[in-house]
């Protein structure tokens, strides 16, 4: 008889039966396996999987002798390029933190981001040369400057000790990287919009950066060899792991400087590209392209989306240019997405319309996430599956951040009673899918009646003049807050408010009707999400205008 669990007895964890999980694993196996295979594609330049697990080995040298190792974190101020996918590996390689950077940051932001995440090393594209060294020069201890210079870039100013070439030539093509001792460790660093105050450090560990590339690539059916084309930007929750699953997948990385149908359309067409990712605003752009640029791409294309709830009518219109969309959901505490709305063949039947409000839900937990609920936020309780009772998103399991950096009691308070509180605020429908009705600061109370902007603006997406909208709170005397409307027209459109109120009344309850209606361009953020809080701080004024007319 055993005196123990005979399962547990003389079967030691070792190196012969567990590995740490970490992403870096894929790289490896990308070379060893096809190493002639394509990999990178940047203007003329082609780069296999062989000299792109090379260069990152080289990297990772180079930083190891300048004395970068573990715990250090190495900053990246850049484009979707060479540079920036290989040093989604090279950096963590030999042990430090890859920090990638938003590039439409200003100068005051970066500076905090460099400073708070101690950053030893910055890497800079000759494009952000000048905000670089203008952050840079108030730093009162400059990390080592290290300039990118893309020869398929003409344009900026290359700064730095060295350039990037020069810093790849002094590493050993031999270095003996490891895998991390312990999955837990930090891969990266990414800062959160910061649009109420300075913005937090959100850590990934390998484990969750592993799991969460997979878990993206499985959502999608994304298959071995894909061809996929860089409009994400990498420095968005590094790319929403997709650095990572592109080597685990083995496929071609389609470089893309600049988000713009005029280079959209045309990489498509030439590169065979079968895969993307993009905020609604991109989708809505490339929905609205010249009929020209849309004849040029000839096959079907899977898009993943997220970033902000898409209208059902964006999704309605990509997919009758035979783009098929996923719609998927998360945020940057939990790698990118990591909930996706799972399209059933039952819904095949159901009218394009149809089909594409189903679609613009958020849906289910995504394979690699543990748990996911809708619950009253200070409870714990979930909410009945109704599709109507309001509460909060919630997540737990491997794909959820390992916290915050510097700011553990930011880190308890997301994860009070074992869940990562969200701040969306959504229903949660009989089917187990989750719709994102608003975050909790977006809703608008009128009368006592809650009203999602999202439902407003998903009516006037609909609008065949409109080509973007936006609604936020604004106050009124009468009902304590309104909808108001922040549009921007089609090219050659002509729209006046009443009809746009007209067209609202037609087509929902007369209390979420907007109030007011704003003709303007929408401020957004590099992913394409609508800074709400500006337009609020607008609501905000036009209402104290109102008032004293």
């Amino acid at each position: 008889m055993y005196s123990v669990n005979p399962y547990e007895y003389g079967m030691p964890r070792d190196a012969a039966n567990f590995q740490a999980l970490s992403p870096l694993s894929f790289l490896e196996r990308a070379a060893s396996v096809y190493p002639q295979r394509l990999a990178l594609i940047n203007g003329s330049l082609r780069q296999t999987w062989g000299e792109t697990y090379s260069r990152s080995i080289r990297l990772a040298s180079a930083l190891a002798q300048r004395g970068i190792g573990l715990g250090d974190t190495v900053a990246v101020i850049a484009p979707n390029g060479p540079a920036m996918f290989e040093a989604h590996f090279g950096v963590p390689m030999c042990g430090a933190v890859l920090n990638a950077i938003n590039t439409r940051l200003d100068a005051e932001a970066i500076a905090f981001i460099l400073q708070h995440g101690e950053a030893k090393v910055l890497l800079v594209d000759k494009e952000f040369g000048e905000l670089a060294q203008r952050v840079v020069g108030h730093l009162p201890q400059p990390p080592l400057v290290i300039g990118i210079d893309d020869t398929e870039y003409a344009e900026g100013l290359l700064i730095g000790q060295l350039d990037y070439e020069a810093l790849l030539a002094e590493g050993d093509p031999d270095y003996a990287w490891q895998l991390p001792a312990d999955e837990w460790q930090a891969i990266s660093l990414n800062y959160t919009s910061g649009t109420t105050g300075n913005p937090k450090g959100v850590v990934y560990h390998h484990r969750g950066a592993h799991l969460n590339a997979l878990s993206n690539a499985m959502c999608w059916d994304m298959g071995r060899f894909p061809v996929y084309l860089w409009t994400l930007p990498m420095f968005h929750c590094n790319g929403w792991c997709f650095p990572w699953a592109l080597a685990a997948y083995v496929g071609v990385n389609v470089c893309l400087r600049h988000v713009r149908a005029e280079a959209i359309y045309p990489a498509l067409a030439e590169h065979g590209v079968d895969h993307f990712c993009g905020a609604p605003i991109v989708l809505n752009m490339l929905a609205n392209a010249d009929e020209a640029l849309k004849a040029l791409k000839t096959r079907p294309v899977k898009v993943l989306t997220a970033g902000a709830a898409p209208p059902a009518a964006v999704i309605e219109a990509m997919e009758a240019l035979a783009f098929r969309v996923t719609h998927v959901y998360g945020l940057t505490e939990t790698y990118g997405p990591s909930v996706a709305c799972e399209w059933k063949s039952e819904w095949d039947s159901e009218s394009p319309e149809q089909r594409a409000r189903l679609k613009s839900r958020q849906g289910v937990r995504a394979p690699l996430l543990d748990g996911l609920m809708v619950a009253d936020p200070d409870t714990l309780q979930p909410v009945p599956k109704d599709g109507q009772t309001i509460g909060e998103i919630m997540m737990r399991g491997n794909v959820v951040m390992k916290g915050y950096l510097k700011n553990p009691s930011a880190t308890a308070e997301a994860f009070a009673g074992g869940w990562f509180h969200s701040g969306d605020l959504a229903v949660w429908h009989a089917d187990g899918y989750v719709e994102i009705k608003d975050r909790s600061k977006d809703i608008i109370i009128s009368g006592g009646e809650n009203i999602s902007s999202i439902e407003v603006e998903d009516v006037l997406y609909r609008h065949p003049q409109i080509l973007e909208a936006a609604v936020v709170a604004m106050a009124h005397a009468k009902w304590g807050e309104t909808p108001c409307a922040f549009i921007t027209l089609k090219p050659g459109a002509e729209l006046t408010a009443e009809e746009v109120i007209a067209f609202c009344q037609q087509r929902m309850a007369r209390f979420k009707v907007p109030g007011c209606v704003v003709f303007t361009s929408l401020p957004k953020t590099s992913t394409g999400k609508v800074q709400k809080f500006v337009l609020r701080e607008q609501a905000k004024q036009l209402a104290a205008q109102q008032a004293v007319a």
